[in-house]
C-alpha cells in the first residue's frame, strides 16, 4: 500500500512536468559570449528580464528563413555567422500571437552591436520626406534622392523589399 501511494504520488509529480510549457512572448537579441560574430536571443519577460526557465527547441524566423533554436537556460544561439552590419528581423509566432524584433546589428573590430529598431520610423521616414516634399516644392528632387538613398541603405544591409513591409504591418499590428 505504501509502495503504491510513493508511485502514484512520483507519477502526479511526473504529469505535472510534463504539462508545464514555457511560451516565449518577449526576447532580447545580444552578442554570443564566445565573441564568434553571432547573435544570441535571450528569452525574455515583459520587463526585459531574462527568463532562465526557458528550455527546448522554439522556431524562429530569422530575416524570412526558419530557425529552429535550441533554448538552454533561456539562451539560444542564431547558428549563421554576421559578415558585416546589417538588419536582422526576427520573428516568433505562438498561441499568444506574433513576437517580432527589428535589429540593426553594427559590427566592428569583430564585436557585434545589436540596437533594437522601432519599426514605426520605417514608416515614419519616407512620411516626412513625403510631406516636406509637398509643403515645399523646391525639396522635392532632395526629397527624391533622400528617398533613394534611405531604400538603397535599408536594402544593401540586408532588409529586402518583402522583409521591409513584413516589419511595417508587424509593427502597426501591435499599435492596434
Amino acid at each position: 500500500m505504501r509502495t503504491r501511494c510513493i508511485i502514484f504520488f512520483l507519477l502526479f509529480l511526473s504529469f505535472g512536468a510534463f504539462a508545464q510549457k514555457s511560451d516565449i512572448n518577449n526576447f532580447l537579441v545580444k552578442e554570443s559570449l564566445l565573441k564568434n560574430s553571432k547573435l544570441a536571443i535571450i528569452a525574455a519577460d515583459s520587463l526585459d528580464h531574462p527568463q532562465e526557465s526557458i528550455n527546448g527547441i522554439y522556431t524562429f524566423s530569422v530575416s524570412g528563413f526558419t530557425q529552429s533554436l535550441k533554448f538552454n537556460d533561456g539562451v539560444a544561439i542564431l547558428p549563421l555567422q554576421l559578415e558585416k552590419s546589417t538588419f536582422v528581423y526576427i520573428k516568433h509566432v505562438n498561441d499568444k500571437g506574433t513576437h517580432s524584433k527589428l535589429v540593426y546589428v553594427y559590427k566592428k573590430d569583430g564585436d557585434l552591436s545589436p540596437y533594437a529598431f522601432n519599426s514605426m520610423w520605417l514608416v515614419l521616414i519616407p512620411l516626412v520626406l513625403i510631406f516636406l516634399a509637398f509643403a515645399f516644392r523646391k525639396f522635392i528632387i532632395f526629397a527624391v534622392i533622400l528617398f533613394l538613398i534611405f531604400i538603397y541603405f535599408n536594402h544593401s544591409n540586408g532588409l529586402s523589399i518583402p522583409t521591409f513591409f513584413e516589419t511595417v504591418f508587424d509593427g502597426l499590428k501591435k499599435l492596434f
